[in-house]
């Protein structure tokens, strides 16, 4: 009892009744200023910065019309190889001789192109319909390479035609010549199966490796040409690798896709 009547004489007592009342300290009021300046800086940033991202796909260069299988339409043993890689050939070009039991047939190129892979060598036995050797469709020895990404499906609505690109070539080491550069140009509008990326490599590995994680979407990238460089294409380094890069070629590319703002992300 003797603790509660003086608390009420305290209360009671007029005295300090004119001192004002102290709600924060000092150092209370500078972190309550702190906090909200970095409040209003965070909002500010959020509605007027951007943040840019990079989505990384695998792929491959290649020409703009891709590859083809040349499957064989006879059965029998290959006498004599009439073609060479790498050597280009005009449609209807004869490629293999095979012994049937019908006589000597020949296998032709079906249409004209540059032979990336002869399968089939001389002595080999062959079925009908049996790979015997991949072209690729191209006209000119100096014709342009492109870049083919394969992207996830979900992926290929966020990239815009002309983002630039970043190439990592398998055979360019890029701690010394950096990366190959380019942009997109063209995405395609819907997934693709693994006998449709066959049909465009020409090569049914490749085709299961880019398949692997269900059906990409591919985006065309074009190559930025540089006549200062040995490959004559556009690097990271000044001059890039002392020789050209050939197609079939595996690369990874760094897409940059377009800025957003912060803001962007929390709005339906």
């Amino acid at each position: 009892m003797q603790f509660r009547q003086k608390a009420l004489s305290k209360l009671q007592s007029p005295e300090e009744l004119d001192l004002p009342v102290r709600f924060a300290r000092p150092q209370g009021r500078l972190v309550l200023s702190v906090t909200v300046i970095a409040i209003a800086v965070g909002i500010f940033w959020a509605c007027t910065g951007t943040v840019s991202s990079k989505l990384s796909a695998p792929g491959i260069l290649t020409h703009a019309e891709g590859s083809y299988l040349l499957q064989s339409p006879f059965a029998g043993q290959v006498t004599d190889v009439l073609a060479e890689e790498g050597r280009l050939l005009p449609p209807g070009a004869p490629l293999l001789k095979i012994s049937t039991d019908r006589g000597d047939r020949i296998v032709r190129a079906v249409a004209g192109g540059r032979v990336t892979t002869l399968v089939a060598k001389a002595g080999s036995v062959v079925t009908t319909g049996a790979d015997v050797a991949t072209v690729e469709r191209v006209t000119h020895p100096d014709d342009p390479l492109v870049a083919m990404l394969y992207v996830p499906g979900g992926s290929g609505g966020t990239i815009p035609v002309g983002a630039p690109v970043d190439l990592s070539v398998q055979t360019v080491p890029q701690q010394r010549f950096g990366v190959l550069r380019g942009r997109v140009k063209a995405v395609g509008r819907a997934p693709q199966t693994q006998a449709q990326l066959t049909g465009f490599l020409g090569d049914s590995k490749l085709a299961a490796q880019f398949s692997r994680q269900g059906s990409p979407v591919a985006v065309l990238v074009q190559l930025e040409r540089s006549p200062a460089t040995e490959s004559g294409y556009r690097w990271s380094s000044a001059d890039g690798p002392p020789y050209p890069v050939g197609s079939t070629t595996p690369v990874t590319g760094a897409v940059r896709l377009s800025a957003q703002r912060p803001v962007d992300w929390l709005l339906p």
